[in-house]
């Protein structure tokens, strides 16, 4: 059998629920990151959505591969963490992303164990399924993956969204994807067949800076300063995040910040008081912020910063607005 295609991940749109009767079908919005799964020759190869092969990084899911009856397939899904209140976490989830010396893993199999939450399929053995409608691919999925310790398929809604959307506000997850019945998987696109709706925002944004912390954390970060392309692909300033941080996630940024140090801000639009005090950093790091809106200046209000994303490129940032 010749080898599995490669694939990019379909991706969704923000936006506001479909309105009522419209032929959707509503899953939850997992929070975690987003990888294909190729299984072929018993074994499993986890690619992120930018590209790079984190298989190293999630050994648990191994076994993956010998429940899918013996066929080659290419799955997409969630890898998610859970928190102590049984929760997709993606802070519980960091340590996880970022590691990849084995014998670290193994400590964190026991206290960060990860799920890989399945929701479609685009190749079965020799035949791509991209073409086929959602519900089929839906269909196919639940038939070829036999539920193991480490992964699963999630059940989805049809009907109301609203109801979904609900259900995910009482089980505190980030919102629903509602995605057209009738969609084909379109590989590598933004599609409107597929919509995100969030119970709170986020936004991911490239860090360019930071600035020293006071009082107790004088010797390290304070707040990171932080921006987004915009339609010309320029990094534009976007404002400083000071919050949310845990000591660990402070001694993991200093540590991927220290090389990076340049002498020149490396935004457009940025304020000579605003960049006062501040060390530069290239921009090559992604991270997503919790915020609760953008100003007419086009700064994060009460950003909180809640990791970062190495599954995501600086140069895929940009601003989303639903």
């Amino acid at each position: 059998m010749a080898a599995l295609p490669a694939y990019a991940p379909m991706l969704a749109r923000l936006g506001p629920l479909p309105s009522p009767g419209s032929e959707y079908a509503y899953e939850m919005k997992w929070d975690g990151i987003r990888a294909l799964g190729y299984v072929e020759d018993g074994t499993l190869r986890l690619v992120s959505r930018n590209g790079k092969n984190v298989t190293v990084a999630y050994p648990e899911l191994a076994g993956l591969a010998a429940a899918t009856g013996g066929h080659a397939v290419v799955l997409d899904g969630e890898i998610v963490a859970f928190d102590q209140q049984g929760r997709p976490s993606f802070e519980a989830l960091q340590p996880r992303m970022h590691q990849r010396d084995p014998l670290k893993i193994r400590q964190l199999l026991g206290t960060t164990p990860v799920t890989y939450l399945l929701f479609d399929v685009l190749h079965v053995d020799a035949a791509t399924t991209i073409a086929l409608p959602y519900t089929e691919r839906r269909s196919r999925l639940e038939d070829l993956v036999r539920t193991g310790p480490h992964w699963a398929v999630p059940p989805y809604y049809t009907g109301c969204g609203e109801h979904a959307l609900a259900d995910s506000r009482r089980l505190g997850l980030e919102g629903v994807v509602a995605k057209r019945l009738t969609s084909p998987y379109r590989p590598g696109r933004r599609s409107p067949d597929w919509v995100k709706v969030k119970n709170f925002r986020t936004q991911e944004v490239v860090v360019g800076g930071w600035r020293p912390g006071e009082g107790r954390r004088a010797n390290t970060i304070g707040s990171l300063l932080v921006g987004v392309n915009d339609d010309s692909g320029r990094l534009r300033y976007a404002g400083s995040v000071g919050t949310g941080f845990t000591d660990e996630a402070l001694r993991r940024l200093a540590e991927r910040l220290a090389p990076l140090r340049r002498d020149t801000p490396p935004f457009e639009g940025i304020t000579r008081e605003e960049a006062k005090g501040c060390h530069w950093v290239e921009p090559v790091l992604v991270g997503e912020v919790r915020f609760a809106e953008w100003t007419g200046e086009g700064r994060l209000r009460h950003p909180s910063w809640r990791g970062l994303r190495d599954d995501k490129e600086p140069s895929e940032v940009v601003r989303e607005d639903g």
